[in-house]
């Protein structure tokens, strides 16, 4: 009879232990067992198989991906728009600080064109408007406004009105300060007076 305690590979090792040790060569595997390893294509499939397609657990789910796959691609569409109008009116506030100094020229001119001794300064206040109004509109500000227009409220601001029979009603019948734009944005609405019948 061998001894209780067998030394196999310096491995001590109890007959009982041995007893219910599995074989080192292992049985073949049943047919459609599935592999130890699976790569994610097989187990996709394997999970397809297994799932009913009119399960509502799993209809749910879809129902949750698609609303977050949308969610997410509206979330990014807003950014997008949000950082297009940052570049775009990015120079907003420099473009508004500088709507007091054109509202000066526009008055100095006025003002000018009725005394014949600043006729030579004036040529000079209309040679700098007309350069700082071309910087200007290179950035994409335009003056909107004009007197004998339609009063249109989108652009202009009423601060009164006239009784002008020789113009239609509701003309713009003078401007009493300008009006601009920054591309489609109104940065500031042309202040007007407008005409009315009686």
């Amino acid at each position: 009879m061998p001894p209780s305690n067998v030394f196999k590979d310096n491995v001590e090792i109890s007959p009982e232990a041995e007893a219910d040790a599995p074989s080192r060569n292992p049985a073949p595997a049943a047919p459609g067992a599935m592999p130890a390893v699976m790569d994610d294509d097989d187990l996709r499939e394997q999970c397809a198989a297994r799932l009913c397609p009119e399960c509502p657990v799993r209809a749910e789910a879809d129902e949750q991906r698609l609303r977050a796959l949308a969610e997410m691609d509206n979330f990014k569409k807003r950014l997008q728009r949000e950082k297009d109008d940052q570049v775009r009116y990015a120079a907003e506030v420099v473009l508004a600080d500088l709507l007091p100094t054109l509202d000066n020229l526009d008055l100095a001119l006025q003002y000018g064109r009725g005394n014949a001794a600043c006729k030579d300064m004036l040529m000079g206040v209309e040679m700098t408007q007309k350069l700082l109004l071309d910087a200007l509109k290179r950035h994409g500000l335009e003056p909107v406004g004009e007197a004998g227009e339609p009063f249109s409220p989108e652009i202009h601001e009423a601060i009164g009105a006239e009784v002008r029979p020789d113009l239609p009603e509701n003309t713009v019948c003078v401007m009493m300060q300008r009006g601009y734009r920054l591309k489609e944005r109104l940065l500031r609405p042309a202040k007007v007076t407008v005409s009315r019948t009686e």
